[in-house]
């Protein structure tokens, strides 16, 4: 799984990456800090089932924080884009390439208002956040299009709405376009594609875009004074959206504080306490974000967790023996998987490996102790022990 940033230049993009990876790359206040690509392990917070068993898991990846288990996810960070990216404006032509393969899209919005469509900073309030929802909207839009009409004419003439899919497939498959997400798209359209006018070919793109890129909206800096009352001014205006506020600066800062010994804080949560010995500055700062922040959250982990477990809808699965959580060397439910919700017992045998999937004889719900078979569908935060 992929997930892709993706914003003007200037809207904190950079430091949502940042705060969700702590990966150490320049965050700057001026256009296209991010040339290239930067590559991170962001978390899905679930609960640490091994608490359930009166233990603590052990994670080869990812880690452990109070009672919570981070999962990791990868993100990507790009150059920020700008109007007029599908025609090379910017660094249009790299943005687009560079998110091919992301599974779904976060979009970074400076929901203050304090940045234009360049990615200039201006006045708090003066720019309206509703633009760049709408401009993002356009650019996949043109991008998926073009990429259909690369050699439309040819293949219009010589196929039947039957047969078209297939290529639409084809031309779209870096895209992550499926065929049946093709055959959803256009079994409205009349059956000879030589009839498809442009605003078929328009509606089609759009159609396999939220199909294939499903966006969140990251309501960034929300802490500006103003911003809230433009984020319940989207929610109306975008009700097709998920829209959820954040705050990826003070994210950054309270993670780089608990980094420090400072506080102890665990993602997510609306609270953290301090352990160290502050300076003034650094106090005013923690209580600055107690105080204007953290009346929810920052936002960060739940925008992470939305597009995860919701918007993509997958589920996490542990490997767990019935008599022993323990793998060989003593480590509690050492993996957690992410699957798509619906898997059987056999997609995460599967998972595993493919000899397991092979072999596959049956498994045990280690919660239950029940026996299940292939079939089984699998629910979020089970422990699953395979026959082979």
């Amino acid at each position: 799984m992929l997930i892709g940033i993706v914003g003007k230049p200037n809207c904190g993009k950079s430091t949502f990456f940042k705060a969700a990876t702590q990966a150490d790359i320049e965050i700057g206040n001026y256009p296209f800090v991010t040339i290239q690509p930067n590559h991170g392990m962001g978390y899905v917070k679930i609960k640490d089932i091994a608490n359930d068993f009166d233990k603590t898991a052990n994670p080869r990846e990812g880690y452990v924080q109070g009672n919570f288990r981070f999962v990791p996810i990868e993100i990507l960070d790009v150059a920020g884009i700008v109007p007029g990216a599908h025609e090379g404006k910017g660094m249009g032509n790299q943005f687009l390439d560079d998110f091919n393969q992301a599974d779904a899209l976060i979009h970074v919005i400076d929901v203050s208002g304090s940045t234009n469509e360049k990615g200039e900073a201006v006045n708090a309030l003066s720019y309206n956040p509703s633009e760049d929802i709408r401009f993002l909207e356009f650019e996949l839009d043109m991008w998926y299009l073009r990429i259909i009409k690369k050699g439309w004419e040819k293949f219009a003439r010589s196929l039947t709405n039957k047969e078209i899919h297939k290529e639409i497939t084809k031309q779209l498959s870096g895209l992550k376009v499926t065929e049946n997400m093709v055959k959803d798209s256009i079994k409205d359209l009349d059956e000879n594609p030589k009839k498809w006018n442009d605003s078929d070919l328009n509606k089609l793109a759009t159609q396999l875009r939220e199909m294939s890129k499903p966006i969140i909206i990251a309501a960034n800096k929300i802490d500006v004074p103003g911003a809230k009352e433009n984020f319940e001014r989207l929610k109306k205006e975008f009700p097709n959206y998920t829209i959820i506020s954040c705050s990826a600066e003070s994210e950054l800062a309270l993670k780089e504080a608990e980094k420090h010994d400072m506080i102890d804080y665990i993602p997510g949560e609306k609270h953290f306490e301090i352990k160290g010995d502050l300076t003034d500055k650094q106090t005013n700062a923690l209580e600055f974000i107690k105080k204007n922040v953290l009346v929810d959250s920052t936002g960060l982990q739940k925008i992470l967790n939305e597009i995860t477990l919701n918007i993509l809808d997958y589920i996490a699965i542990h490997p767990g023996g019935a008599n022993k959580l323990e793998d060989s060397k003593g480590n509690v439910l050492p993996d957690c998987f992410l699957l798509k919700n619906g898997s059987t017992a056999l997609d995460f045998a599967y998972r595993l490996h493919t000899d397991f999937g092979k072999n596959f004889i049956k498994a045990i719900d280690v919660k239950t102790k029940k026996i299940i078979g292939k079939e089984h569908k699998l629910k979020h935060l089970d422990i699953i022990e395979l026959y082979v």
